[in-house]
C-alpha cells in the first residue's frame, strides 16, 4: 500500500513538473505564404537565432504552417493561430503578413521578407507603426540588380519580367524597376502569370522580345522557378533573378540578401517583443547586407559570359 501511495506521489509530481514546464513554455506561431528556399531560410534563421539567445524548446514551443500558395488558406491559418493565443505571431512574406495583421488585434505580429509594407497595408509609418505589428522589409536594391545584369548583358534593352499581379511585393519591385530602367532607356516587359501554371508561358511569351528575364521575389514565380530556367536554356535567354536562393536552381545572377540572415534578424525583433518590448514602439527594420550569387553553367548554357569583374565580387560562385 504505501509503495502504491509513493507511486501516485511520484506520478502526480510527474505530471505537476510536466505541466509548470509547459506553462513557461512561450508559443512563437510561425506561417508563410509557400514553401520555398528563401522563405525556408527565414523560419530556419528566426528559430535558429531563438534558440542561440536562450529559447530552446524548453521555452519556446515553435510552431511553424505553409499556406501552399493560397491566400485563402493563408487567412484560414491567420484565424486559427489567433484563436491559440500564442506570444507572437511571425508572418513570413507579404500574404501571410496581411492575413495575420487582418486576423490578429492584440497579439504582436512581426512580419519577414516584406517588401513594401506601406504597399501592402501593414503599417501606415516604417517608424511608427503605432499598432501590434512591425517587422523586417527586404526591400529590393532594384538599381543594384540592373547595373548586374547589364554588366552580364551590355547591349540590353529589353527585361522582361513575369510577375503574378496579386503579388504586392512583385508589382512594387516592377514599379521601381521601371523607374530605374526609364532613366537607362531600357524598356521593361510584363507578362503576367497569376498561378505557378503560368509561369512557363508567360517566359515563354518573352523569347524574341526581351534580352533577359528578370525574377522579382514573386512567391508565384518563384515556386515555378524551374519552368522558367528551362525556357531560357532552350531560348538562350539568361534568367536573373532579386534572391540567391534562384542561383542554385538555375538563375544566372543574383544581387540579394541571405535569408537565413534575415530570420536571424527577424528572431532579434521577436526577442524584444518576448522580453517585453511593444511592436508600437519598434520601427520597421530594413534587412541588413547582400550578396552576389554567379551560376556559371548556367550562364554558359543561356549563352552568356560572366565578367570578370562580377566573378571577383562574388559571394558565391557554382561551377
Amino acid at each position: 500500500m504505501k509503495i502504491r501511495t509513493l507511486a501516485k506521489a511520484a506520478l502526480a509530481a510527474a505530471v505537476l513538473s510536466c505541466s509548470a514546464a509547459q506553462a513557461e513554455q512561450v508559443h512563437v506561431a510561425t506561417t508563410a505564404i509557400v514553401e520555398h528556399p528563401a522563405l525556408d531560410a527565414v523560419r530556419d534563421g528566426l528559430k535558429a537565432a531563438l534558440i542561440e539567445n536562450g529559447y530552446d524548446s524548453d521555452k519556446v514551443k515553435f510552431t511553424y504552417e505553409s499556406a501552399q500558395g493560397n491566400p485563402a488558406i493563408a487567412a484560414q491559418i491567420a484565424r486559427k493561430l489567433v484563436g491559440e493565443q500564442p506570444a507572437v505571431i511571425v508572418a513570413i512574406a507579404t500574404p501571410s503578413a496581411q492575413a495575420a495583421v487582418s486576423a490578429a488585434r492584440d497579439i504582436p505580429v512581426v512580419f519577414s521578407a516584406v517588401t513594401d509594407p506601406l504597399a501592402a497595408k501593414l503599417v501606415t509609418n516604417m517608424d511608427k507603426p503605432g499598432r501590434n505589428v512591425t517587422g523586417l522589409s527586404d526591400a529590393v536594391p532594384v538599381a543594384q540588380h540592373l547595373a548586374m545584369i547589364k554588366e552580364v548583358v551590355p547591349g540590353l534593352k529589353r527585361l522582361g519580367i513575369p510577375f503574378n499581379p496579386g503579388e504586392p511585393n512583385a508589382v512594387s519591385i516592377i514599379e521601381s524597376m521601371e523607374k530605374v530602367a526609364a532613366e537607362q532607356g531600357i524598356e521593361i516587359i510584363k507578362v503576367a502569370a497569376p498561378k505557378s501554371s503560368d509561369v512557363m508561358i508567360a517566359a515563354q511569351k518573352l523569347i524574341g522580345k526581351a534580352d533577359a528575364i528578370y525574377t522579382t521575389l514573386d512567391n508565384t514565380v518563384i515556386s515555378a522557378l524551374e519552368s522558367i530556367i528551362k525556357v531560357g536554356i532552350d531560348a538562350r535567354l539568361p534568367v536573373f533573378s532579386a534572391d540567391t536562393g534562384s542561383v542554385a536552381r538555375g538563375s544566372v545572377a543574383a544581387v540579394g540578401f541571405n535569408y537565413s540572415d534575415m530570420g536571424r534578424q527577424t528572431g532579434e525583433m521577436v526577442i524584444e517583443i518576448l522580453n517585453g518590448k511593444k511592436p508600437a514602439d519598434m520601427p520597421v527594420r530594413i534587412a541588413k547586407g547582400t550578396d552576389i550569387y554567379v551560376n556559371l553553367k548556367t550562364a554558359r548554357m543561356m549563352g552568356v559570359e560572366i565578367p570578370q569583374s562580377l566573378l571577383d565580387r562574388a559571394t558565391k560562385i557554382i561551377q
